[in-house]
């Protein structure tokens, strides 16, 4: 059965992935661009004798650096979606599928992000001691710079200095994200992926790697990966993006507020990915619990499209 009403008529959806990449990189720039001349009329023209600064996370050049983000952000996944809908000829809303959601989906969807986060941090924890083989030492390496320069860039975004800096955390790593990726990565290339390999498992999980990948936290990449796939999947279970747009704004918000409330409490924040330890059952029956919650709101949705 088709659960996915997202209409894709048009171009081959090979060109309609081409053109999604064209236009993020092209998003990528004029935004990058846009959010730079923002910050030079906020800080001054020179400001760009501290670009290296800036783009390090300098504590006193955070503010900048955030509206760099968020027009990058603005730029690489919300405008690109959009433009491919138009160039199809359509407007988002029918294109991708925002079919107006119910009540009972929502609770489901809060309800499976906060039954699997057990599971979720097992799997977090497992990726963490990932270790390669010794002829790939250097790789590995380079892996764990990476991870360390991400977990410093992430402490000084989500530093709370006053009560806008939680407003506008809340709206760069939470509602920013879950607009524009899921429109990017589920509606857009997943859709593609849907209509050119006849397989939406292959299109879930496709799209769900190169969502994890382009983050480039690699002891991070499975629990990431599985996010994207459960993304993916209530996309396609319900035809609407609404589902998984809540879902990645739950679990960006989750991590916006333990950062708030550990600042709050004077505790470091480079501890705010520190696992609280289940026994191994709280993994087993958080586990069980979530894909029981995905088969009822698998259930439900396709009660809903029918009813509809």
């Amino acid at each position: 059965m088709n659960f996915v009403t997202p209409i894709r008529k048009g171009s081959h959806p090979l060109l309609q992935i081409f053109l999604l990449c064209v236009y993020w990189a092209v998003g990528a720039v004029i935004c990058t661009l846009l959010g730079f001349i923002v910050v030079a009329v906020v800080y001054g023209s020179s400001i760009f004798g501290e670009l290296g600064s800036i783009m390090n996370g300098d504590p006193k050049f955070i503010t900048a650096l955030k509206i760099i983000q968020v027009s990058s952000s603005i730029g690489m996944f919300i405008l690109p979606p959009i433009a491919l809908a138009y160039t199809e000829g359509q407007k988002p809303n029918s294109f991708y599928g925002f079919n107006k959601p119910a009540f009972l989906p929502f609770v489901l969807v809060f309800a499976i992000m906060v039954v699997s986060m057990p599971v979720m941090e097992g799997v977090a924890v497992f990726n963490q001691k990932m270790v390669l083989p010794g002829f790939l030492k250097e790789l590995e390496n380079w892996m764990k710079m990476k991870e360390q320069e991400a977990m410093k860039m992430t402490i000084q975004l989500i530093t709370v200095r006053s009560n806008w800096d939680f407003v506008a955390n809340l709206i760069m790593i939470a509602v920013l994200p879950a607009i524009g990726e899921e429109l990017f990565f589920r509606a857009g290339l997943q859709g593609s992926l849907q209509k050119m390999l006849g397989n939406h498992h292959v299109a879930i999980w496709s799209a769900a790697i190169i969502f994890s990948a382009i983050h480039l936290q690699f002891y991070g990449f499975v629990p990431r990966m599985l996010l994207g796939a459960g993304f993916g999947y209530l996309y396609y279970y319900s035809g609407s993006i609404w589902y998984a747009m809540l879902a990645h704004f739950l679990n960006n918000a989750y991590a916006v507020c333990a950062a708030f409330y550990m600042q709050k409490h004077h505790m470091p924040l480079d501890k705010v990915d520190e696992p609280v330890g289940f026994p191994w059952y709280g993994y087993l029956i958080s586990a069980i619990i979530t894909i029981a919650l995905f088969k009822f709101f698998k259930d439900n949705a396709t009660r809903e499209r029918k009813l509809g």
